[in-house]
């Protein structure tokens, strides 16, 4: 298949080595220009869970009208806040049967992706349990390799065209589940985020020593409880009652990654707080549900962002 990769960070590059291992036709679009620049001199290097293995991909540009027309499927793997802009510049690489999978962390990425293109043209991943960063141009790294979850963004049921792209993604080694409701899987995820990505950054641990540590354990397990509290008061299906063994039980397979909040704020790089940590207060307001840890992390957040 041939796959556009549109924010190749450490999880569209993950993406983007494997899929490419796969036999597929991967091409990367990032706007860092020493990353595509190493990616074409040397190949995309991807070492962890997965083995250590370097990958020639069909391309890397910093733009998606560079590739040489239209693609079988776009990844779009941006942050949330770049996704209207990256969903726009998707026209020159897309047939009228064209599916956009957008996976961002957060809230709001699948929707923002849909105003600027068509709902029905989206589908949703949700990724968890990889712990990607990047070691430096071309080469990436993960401490695991857990799950990719798909399913349509309109609609009811697992569609054909999901079980197709599932089978591409497996095709690359990714353990790969289809599902019907993958709106719940979004809310799933993102108590997992908001247990760990806010409180490593504000007390720069990794998640093994966070959870390792009384005080910052209480800060994560605070943090995932008002999120699942305000999953409940909007009605959101989930498939566990318990929050905090639910994500101690997450981070406990990659003790050993930062979350990619904290690896944005030690490079001064604005993070997606407000799409994480900072979006339950606000979805919480909504339903009467207050979210008073969250609130305090998102705002110890920006404050130092303020600086950068």
């Amino acid at each position: 298949m041939r796959i556009a990769i549109v924010g190749c960070g450490a999880m569209g590059s993950v993406y983007a080595g494997l899929l490419a291992s796969g036999g597929n036709e991967v091409w990367a679009v990032d706007t860092w220009d020493e990353h595509i620049a190493a990616i074409n001199a040397n190949g995309l290097r991807v070492a962890g869970a997965s083995g250590d293995r370097t990958v020639r991909l069909a391309g890397a540009v910093v733009s998606a009208a560079e590739i040489d027309g239209p693609v079988d499927l776009v990844i779009l793997a941006t942050k949330v806040g770049q996704v209207t802009e990256a969903a726009a510049s998707l026209g020159p690489i897309l047939r009228d049967d064209t599916p956009v999978l957008s996976i961002q962390n957060g809230l709001g990425g699948p929707q923002r992706t849909a105003a600027a293109l068509a709902p029905e043209r989206v589908v949703i991943g949700v990724v968890g349990g990889f712990g990607a960063s990047m070691v430096g141009p071309g080469h990436v790294h993960h401490n695991g390799m857990e799950l990719v979850r798909l399913g349509e963004f309109a609609g009811a049921g697992v569609s054909p065209r999901v079980e197709a792209i599932a089978e591409v993604w497996r095709s690359g080694g990714f353990t790969v589940a289809a599902y019907e409701n993958v709106h719940q899987l979004v809310w799933e995820k993102l108590i997992c985020n908001v247990a760990f990505s806010g409180p490593c950054t504000v007390t720069q641990l990794r998640v093994g020593d966070l959870l390792a540590d009384s005080d910052a354990s209480l800060l994560s397990a605070t943090c995932a409880a008002e999120a699942f509290e305000v999953a409940m008061a909007h009605g959101i299906p989930l498939s566990f009652d318990d929050p905090v063994a639910y994500t101690r039980d997450f981070g406990s397979k990659i003790p050993g990654a930062k979350p990619s909040m904290l690896l944005d704020f030690e490079a001064k790089r604005r993070c997606e707080i407000d799409a994480i940590n900072g979006a339950i207060p606000v979805a919480g307001a909504e339903v009467g549900v207050k979210a008073p840890a969250n609130i305090v992390v998102s705002s110890l957040i920006r404050t130092w962002e303020k600086r950068f």
